[in-house]
């Protein structure tokens, strides 16, 4: 009777909290509305990010898009040749479990079964920071996955590194992957453009909309999201032609200056005016 009584307050209560938690979130997302739609200016970071909080706080007018500012200075005077003995391929990003890792170790393990036996085995170096011990724990992971898919002699691991040694992994770095869902922006996508790495990131938001467009009618990378899509434009840069890959890089580089300091603060600038104005 004692054990059913629990059972039963137990079942009640967390009823009695969910409701307090729906009413808590409706309640908070209704101010959060009225508060945003009070602004005389919104700026968000890109066109998802647009999209999302024009649907919320209903001020489209008042919704200005500014890309953040990317200091690519360094990567932009890189050469756009590349030795290709082996090529290689970089995945700049923290060690985050959103960062999704472990989808462009899958897919560069399918991509190097699919790859013709006469071609040169490329390498796959990862390059990040690690916040805390569960990133520490995921990275270890990742190493044991690659021992697994039996690709660790080809995979390389560089954690915490200095600016300078990331520019030089990027200056030898044939393309780029990016595999995070709904990154709002993905300046590490404008980094591997402005160092002539070709660019082969997730197929949404900030990546998709706004970043890997062309540039003078002229592809400038690829966008996948399934294991198979990232395996197959991989294959795509390796056997691309050198010309080829150095006239996409070229573009690449040219779209990336979109994202500089500069248009950052001509853009801000462009936004801010209006509104200082009507103060005035």
């Amino acid at each position: 009777m004692q054990s059913s009584v629990l059972i039963g307050c137990s079942f009640g209560c967390s009823i009695w909290l969910s409701r307090c938690k729906v009413l808590y979130y409706t309640i908070f997302s209704w101010l959060y509305g009225l508060v945003g739609s009070c602004a005389h200016l919104v700026m968000v970071n890109s066109s998802w990010t647009r999209s999302h909080i024009v649907n919320i706080w209903k001020v489209p007018e008042r919704t200005k898009r500014v890309y953040p500012p990317c200091d690519t200075s360094a990567l932009q005077m890189l050469p756009l040749e590349r030795s290709t003995t082996p090529p290689v391929l970089i995945s700049v990003a923290q060690f985050r479990p959103e960062k999704a890792h472990g989808l462009q170790l899958e897919a560069f393990a399918l991509a190097l079964e699919r790859l013709d036996s006469d071609f040169l085995k490329p390498k796959l170096q990862f390059a990040g920071s690690c916040r805390n011990k569960e990133d520490l724990e995921r990275l270890q992971k990742l190493k044991d996955r690659s021992v697994e898919l039996h690709i660790d002699e080809l995979v390389e691991f560089h954690q915490d590194i200095s600016y300078r040694d990331l520019v030089q992994l990027l200056g030898g770095a044939i393309c780029g992957l990016h595999s995070m869902t709904d990154e709002h922006f993905g300046i590490s996508v404008v980094e591997y453009m402005a160092a002539g790495a070709i660019p082969i990131a997730h197929k949404s938001a900030g990546p998709m909309m706004d970043i890997v467009l062309e540039e003078d009618s002229r592809e400038t990378g690829f966008l996948a999201s399934r294991k198979e899509e990232f395996a197959e434009a991989i294959l795509k840069v390796l056997r691309m032609p050198e010309p080829e890959r150095r006239e996409m890089a070229a573009a690449a580089r040219k779209r990336a200056q979109r994202f500089s300091e500069q248009k950052f603060h001509e853009d801000f600038t462009k936004a801010v005016r209006p509104v200082l104005l009507g103060r005035s």
